[in-house]
C-alpha cells in the first residue's frame, strides 16, 4: 500500500505552500526504520520426537562419529543411569531411550540434566522430560545426563541419539548401549546393536549436460522467463513438468548460486503451499520438499518423497531434476499433481550449511491456475501482479505528476494568468483545482486496488504495517 503524504495546500488568496505535516513525516520514518524480526529458538525439536530426524532438507550420514555410553548394563524401576554422548565437535543433539525390541515405539523413562547451559529437557508424547536436546548452536564435544527408569519400563531399553555436526551434516538414531532389567528373558527378535545410523535418502547423481527446452508445449508443460528463453543461458528461469505414467519428471533451472525453488499454490500469495527447493551448499546441491506456512521460512521435510534426483552447477546456473509420484497420500503437505494450481518460481541466497534467505525480488507467478499433468503448454509469468502494477502506476501519476504540476501552476502561474478566466474563475485556480481533483480520483482508485487484489484486508503476518499506517494517512490527504 503506497503511503500518501500531504505535500501542500492551496487557496485562492495565498496560493500554495509546501508542507510536510509532522504526523505524516513520523509515519514515513516509522515505516522506513521499522522491520519485523523473526527468532528461531534452538533445540525445541518436538516435531522430531517420533522420527528423530531434523528437518534440515538433506539426508543423514551413515557412519556415525559419535558414541553413547552408560555406566551400567542393568536397571530396576527408579534407578538412575548415567548417559554420555561424546565425539568430535557438534552443534545439536537429541537423545531418547526406547524399547530395544520396538525402536519405533515412544520414548521410555525420563531424564535429569547435569549442565543446563548445554542441554534442556523435552517432553515427547505423554512422558514428561523424556528427551534431551541442545540449547544453542555452540560447539560441544561431550554431554552428560541421567536417565530415570520408569515403573513400567520394558525389559530392555536402548539409548538413541541424533547428532548434528552442522546444518546439512547429521546422523539419525545413532544406536547406543542396551540396558536390561535383571533376569530379562532372551529377546524374541534380533536387537539393533549395530553402529550404523539410519538412512532416508534416495541416490543423487550429477547431470552430465544442461537442460534444453525441446518438447515444451508438445510433450511437457514449461514455464520460462523471459518467454521462450533457453535454459542453457545464464539469464533464463526454467521449470518443466513431464508426466510419465503415475509419476511426473520435473526440471528446474536458473541463474542462482544460492537456491532455486518452486511452489504450487491455491492462490497468488504465499501460505499453505507445496514447495520444492534446490539448495547449493558448498558446491553440492541438496533437493528437498518443504511446506510454506504464511511468510515464515519454509519448513523442510525430513523425509524426502523425491526420486531420481540429479543436479548441476556451472557458471552460476543452478539446475536440478527429480521425479515424484502424481499422488502422495502418505506425505502430509504434498499436493496432487493432477489438479490446477498457481505456480511460483523463486531464487535467493543461501549461506554455509544450506540455510536459505528470503528471495531478493518478487517470485515469478503464473497469471492463472494450471494443471501440469494436463495439456502441455509453454507459458511465462509475471513478477508483479497487474493490479499491483496499476496501483503503483496510478500512485506515480498522482503524486509525481498531477500534484507537482498543480503546485507549480498555483505557485508560478497565478500572476501570469491573473486576468485570464475559465468558467467564471481565474484560469490558474481552475487548472490547479482540476489537477488536485485528478490526484484525489487517481489516489482513491489506487487505494482500492490492493484490497481487490487481496480480496479484503490482509491477515498475512508482515503485511499489516503499511495497511495500518496507510489508511490513516490516506484520510489526511482528504
Amino acid at each position: 500500500m503506497a503511503i500518501l503524504l500531504r505535500f501542500g495546500h492551496c487557496n485562492r488568496r495565498t496560493g500554495c505552500k509546501m508542507e510536510l505535516p509532522g504526523l505524516a513525516f513520523a509515519v514515513w520514518m516509522f515505516i522506513c526504520l521499522c522491520a519485523s524480526v523473526d527468532s528461531y529458538p534452538s533445540g525445541k525439536v518436538r516435531e522430531a520426537c517420533a522420527s528423530m530426524i531434523p528437518c534440515h532438507g538433506s539426508s543423514p550420514q551413515l557412519s556415525p562419529e559419535h558414541t553413547i555410553t552408560v555406566n551400567g548394563t542393568e536397571f530396576k524401576p527408579g534407578d538412575k543411569i548415567e548417559v554420555h554422548l561424546s565425539g568430535p565437535d557438534f552443534e545439536g543433539f537429541f537423545i531418547q531411550a526406547r524399547d530395544a525390541e520396538h525402536l519405533d515405539s515412544p520414548a521410555v523413562g525420563s531424564f535429569m540434566l547435569v549442565d543446563r547451559r548445554l542441554s534442556q529437557l523435552l517432553t515427547c508424547g505423554r512422558t514428561k522430560n523424556s528427551a534431551v536436546s541442545h540449547t544453542s548452536k555452540a560447539k560441544k564435544k561431550y554431554i552428560k545426563a541421567y536417565w530415570i527408569a520408569p515403573g513400567d519400563a520394558p525389559k530392555r531399553v536402548q539409548f538413541l541419539a541424533t547428532v548434528v555436526k552442522k546444518y546439512k551434516i547429521f546422523w539419525v538414531k545413532i544406536p547406543g548401549p542396551i540396558v536390561s532389567q535383571p533376569n530379562a528373558p532372551s529377546p524374541t527378535t534380533p536387537l539393533h546393536a549395530t553402529s550404523k545410523a539410519i538412512s532416508t535418502s534416495h541416490p543423487v547423481s550429477y547431470l552430465s549436460k544442461p537442460f534444453n527446452a525441446s518438447g515444451c508445449g508438445s510433450m511437457k508443460f514449461c514455464i520460462r522467463n523471459p518467454s521462450n528463453c533457453d535454459p542453457e543461458s545464464a539469464s533464463c528461469f526454467f521449470l518443466s513438468f513431464q508426466q510419465e505414467k503415475t509419476s511426473v519428471f520435473i526440471e528446474m533451472s536458473g541463474p542462482s548460486e544460492g537456491y532455486l525453488a518452486f511452489a504450487l499454490s491455491h492462490d497468488q500469495w504465499m501460505g499453505g503451499d507445496d514447495a520444492y527447493l534446490c539448495i547449493n551448499d558448498d558446491h553440492r546441491v541438496h533437493v528437498s520438499t518443504a511446506y510454506l506456512k504464511g511468510r515464515s521460512p519454509p519448513v523442510l521435510d525430513s523425509e524426502n518423497a523425491l526420486e531420481d534426483v540429479s543436479w548441476r552447477l556451472v557458471d552460476g546456473v543452478l539446475q536440478c531434476s527429480f521425479r515424484r509420484s502424481t499422488r502422495l497420500p502418505a506425505y502430509k503437505g504434498r499436493f496432487n499433481l493432477d489438479a490446477s494450481y498457481y505456480i511460483f518460481l523463486a531464487d535467493g541466497e543461501a549461506s554455509e550449511g544450506g540455510l536459505i534467505y528470503k528471495h531478493h525480488h518478487q517470485p515469478l507467478i503464473t497469471n492463472g491456475m494450471y494443471n501440469v499433468t494436463g495439456l502441455p503448454q509453454d507459458i511465462g509469468g509475471s513478477r508483479s501482479p497487474r493490479l499491483i502494477k496499476a496501483h503503483g502506476a496510478l500512485m506515480f501519476v498522482a503524486w509525481i505528476t498531477t500534484v507537482s504540476i498543480g503546485v507549480i501552476v498555483a505557485r508560478f502561474f497565478k500572476p501570469v494568468w491573473s486576468h485570464s478566466f475559465l468558467f467564471g474563475k481565474e484560469m490558474w485556480f481552475q487548472v490547479h483545482r482540476m489537477l488536485m481533483l485528478t490526484t484525489v480520483m487517481l489516489t482513491s482508485i489506487s487505494f482500492v486496488l490492493p484490497f481487490i487484489y487481496r480480496g479484503g484486508w490482509s491477515q498475512v503476518r508482515g503485511s499489516c504495517l503499511t495497511g495500518f499506517t496507510g489508511v490513516p494517512v490516506q484520510q489526511l490527504e482528504y
